[in-house]
C-alpha cells in the first residue's frame, strides 16, 4: 500500500512554506524547493502621498477620499490567491493526497476563501496559529496532534 503523502501549508499574509509527510516515522521534509514571499511594505508604501479629494456637497469645501481598499489587505489578498493557485495546480498533479493549512486567524480566512470547496476532498486540518518562523525541526510539537508524523 502506498504511503498517504501529506501537505502542510504554513502561511502567512506574506511568507509561505510548504512541507510534507510520507507518513507515520517518516518526518517532515520541504515539498518544494521554494518558499512563497509577497510584500511586507507598510500601507502607505502603497499608495500615493494623499489620498485625492473631492468638493463637498454645495458647502464648497473640500474633502479627502480615503481608498476603499487598504492597499496592505490587497496585498494579503492577492498572496492568499496566488498560494491557492500554486496548491490546486499540485493538487490536479497529484502531488498530495491530504492538506492541512496552518496560519493565523486572518491569512487562515484569506485561504479559506481563495480555495472555496476546491479542497474540501482533501483538507484534513486546520491550525490558527503563526508557525511561519518556526524551523521544520521544531515543527512536529506543533503538529503532532493533527498529522501522525
Amino acid at each position: 500500500m502506498k504511503a498517504r503523502k501529506t501537505w502542510i501549508l504554513i502561511a502567512d499574509g506574506a511568507r509561505a512554506r510548504i512541507v510534507q509527510c510520507n507518513g507515520p516515522g517518516k518526518g517532515l521534509t520541504p515539498a518544494l524547493s521554494h518558499d512563497f514571499a509577497a510584500s511586507h511594505a507598510p500601507s502607505r508604501d502603497f499608495g500615493t502621498d494623499k489620498p485625492g479629494r473631492a468638493q463637498g456637497g454645495g458647502s464648497g469645501s473640500h474633502h479627502a477620499v480615503e481608498p476603499k481598499v487598504d492597499p496592505h489587505t490587497f496585498e494579503k489578498h492577492v498572496f492568499a490567491e496566488h498560494l491557492a493557485e500554486e496548491v490546486l495546480k499540485a493538487k490536479a498533479e497529484k502531488a498530495f493526497d491530504s492538506l492541512v493549512l496552518v496560519a493565523p486567524p486572518p491569512a487562515l480566512g484569506e485561504l479559506r476563501k481563495a480555495f472555496g470547496a476546491k479542497l474540501s476532498d482533501c483538507l484534513i486540518a486546520e491550525l490558527a496559529k503563526d508557525l511561519t518562523h518556526v524551523s521544520i525541526h521544531d515543527l512536529d510539537t506543533h503538529l503532532c496532534d493533527l498529522v501522525r508524523l
